[in-house]
């Protein structure tokens, strides 16, 4: 009997350490992960509080310096730094409800309707997930050219209504819910816009917070269609604007204005990130499980 005790606890401890080892690299590796992605912005953030001096200092300095309300208030006044992020957060929050919306409409009659060609009109929707939006510029710039929405609010929001990555997600959310609550809804006389409202949405709200924080992150970030399509600085968005004082602020010699435009304007993103992580991580964890 002490024999066979004595050998189970030595196995014991052996399995523990067993265990124990897998879970110690995967968070070393995950610790050396994010130190990777986060030091650039970490660096960004202690550079924009620096003047030109420190921040040519070799080796770097990585220390904050004493001119974060210099270097910030000269990028918040410069090129009218507020009003185009105005202008993008309009833009980037009538995107994002369009693209949900739409998505959302789209998946539930993919899900619920039947009608002609239905499946190949679903592969064509997964084949535009393969197209680059880069493609389609020169075609769009000429519809918007026929249009008159040159130089207008229109021509950021209108081409980006729709979201094929946003129908397929509600597309396999909708088909894993039970056809029993469609059927009781129906039977109860509801029509598809009342399920959609009292039913669907209750039940996908971690899908439409996943998609809001990719949309809006996506709209925030464009560069080349608003450099293309827009001619008055008034109407530009943040990150046209971005090149244009990271340039200026370059020959001026002062970097630090630069990183703190850069700071200033990664404050919505980040804002939008937090509210929404939990409905992203949960969102895609449940489409996953599905």
């Amino acid at each position: 009997m002490h024999s066979s005790a004595t050998a189970t606890s030595a196995i014991i401890p052996k399995r523990v350490k067993n265990r124990t080892r897998p879970k110690v690299f995967s968070h070393i590796a995950l610790s050396i992960i994010c130190f990777i992605v986060a030091f650039p912005m970490v660096f960004t953030i202690i550079k924009s509080t620096q003047n030109l001096g420190q921040i040519m200092a070799y080796p770097p300095n990585l220390m904050p310096g004493d001119q974060l309300i210099a270097n910030f208030s000269e990028a918040w006044n410069s090129s009218n730094l507020v009003r185009l992020m105005g202008n993008t957060i309009l833009v980037a929050v009538a995107v994002t409800l369009a693209k949900t919306i739409t998505s959302m409409l789209a998946g539930m009659a993919f899900v619920y309707f039947r009608f002609p060609l239905q499946g190949p009109l679903f592969i064509f929707v997964l084949l535009t997930l393969m197209m680059p939006t880069d493609i389609l510029i020169v075609a769009l710039f000429r519809m918007m050219g026929q249009l008159q929405w040159t130089n207008t609010m229109q021509a950021l929001i209108v081409p980006f209504m729709a979201s094929a990555t946003g129908t397929l997600l509600f597309r396999q959310h909708f088909s894993n819910i039970p056809s029993e609550l469609a059927d009781a809804a129906q039977i109860d006389g509801a029509g598809p816009l009342h399920y959609l409202w009292s039913i669907l949405i209750p039940l996908s709200w971690n899908i439409i917070g996943a998609l809001a924080m990719i949309q809006f992150i996506g709209v925030w970030n464009q560069y080349l269609w608003p450099l293309l399509i827009i001619n008055d600085n008034a109407r530009q968005l943040v990150q046209v604007a971005l090149k244009g004082i990271t340039v200026n602020a370059l020959d001026a010699g002062n970097w630090g204005v630069a990183m703190a435009a850069a700071v200033i304007a990664s404050i919505p993103p980040l804002i939008v990130f937090l509210f929404l992580q939990e409905s992203f991580l949960r969102g895609f964890a449940l489409t996953r499980d599905k």
